[in-house]
């Protein structure tokens, strides 16, 4: 998209760890492009360069910049158009609407929300995921699994892989419902109640459970799925109401 800033005014990442860290490399990297986007350099229905440019720029891999750009996907900053490219939406009128929503739900209503929508987008994840979408939440998942320590990195990496699985339904709508479910996850509610849950041991029971549903969707297992999320959300509505009674 042409206008007045002009090809001199490129955005110029900041520069960040090597290669070898590119665990936190997702993180900062999203901190970036999320920051040109509110700050104006980038505007709504701008196209972002592509992702082979983009992981040139940050000097890191593709499979990075796949995953930043679904958190800022998730957090509503940009749409994908298969076969056109990356574009931002960052509309006042729809961030206001959804940001009305979203400060309305608990983090009890979210989890009712998720076992409403969840089980069913497995089943259809179960069936319609491709070998590279199995790939990626793989990737995800070995990601989530170095979060043991990390609250936030645990909940951003625990979104992206929930998200995928959205994704992978290949039901556009469930993909669009759940965006929404996981906006709730950034409210100060959802914040507090993390804060008082999340502790080591609690994120490696999770990611325990989060295995299993990976394994028993790569090998088609429907049944399998179904019994390992609803057990997963079931154990997170079981958190959160000893969270809240406490």
């Amino acid at each position: 998209m042409d206008d007045a800033r002009g090809p001199a005014q490129e955005f110029q990442p900041v520069p960040g760890p090597g290669h070898g860290e590119r665990g936190r490399h997702v993180g900062q990297i999203t901190t970036q492009l999320r920051e040109a986007i509110r700050s104006g350099f980038y505007v709504d229905g701008d196209q972002l360069p592509a992702e082979r440019e983009l992981a040139e720029r940050f000097d890191t891999a593709r499979s990075t910049i796949r995953k930043v750009l679904l958190n800022l996907e998730t957090e509503g900053l940009i749409e994908r158009r298969v076969g056109s490219g990356t574009f931002v939406r960052c509309d006042d009128m729809s961030m206001s609407a959804a940001h009305d929503i979203v400060s309305r739900v608990s983090p009890l209503e979210l989890i009712e929300a998720r076992l409403a929508v969840e089980p069913h987008m497995i089943r259809l994840a179960v069936l319609n995921a491709t070998a590279n979408e199995i790939k990626m939440l793989g990737s995800i998942l070995n990601d989530l699994e170095q979060c043991r320590n990390d609250k936030e990195a645990f909940t951003r990496h625990d979104s992206m892989f929930h998200e995928w699985l959205a994704r992978s339904s290949k039901n556009p709508l469930l993909l669009h419902l759940y965006q929404q479910i996981n906006a709730v996850r950034g409210h100060d509610q959802w914040v507090a109640m993390r804060n008082k849950i999340l502790s080591p041991e609690e994120i490696d029971e999770y990611n325990r459970q989060h295995r299993a549903l990976f394994e028993a969707i790569e090998h088609r297992d429907m049944i399998s799925a179904v019994r390992h999320i609803n057990e997963h959300l079931e154990k997170a509505r079981q958190d959160l109401m000893g969270a809240a009674s406490a």
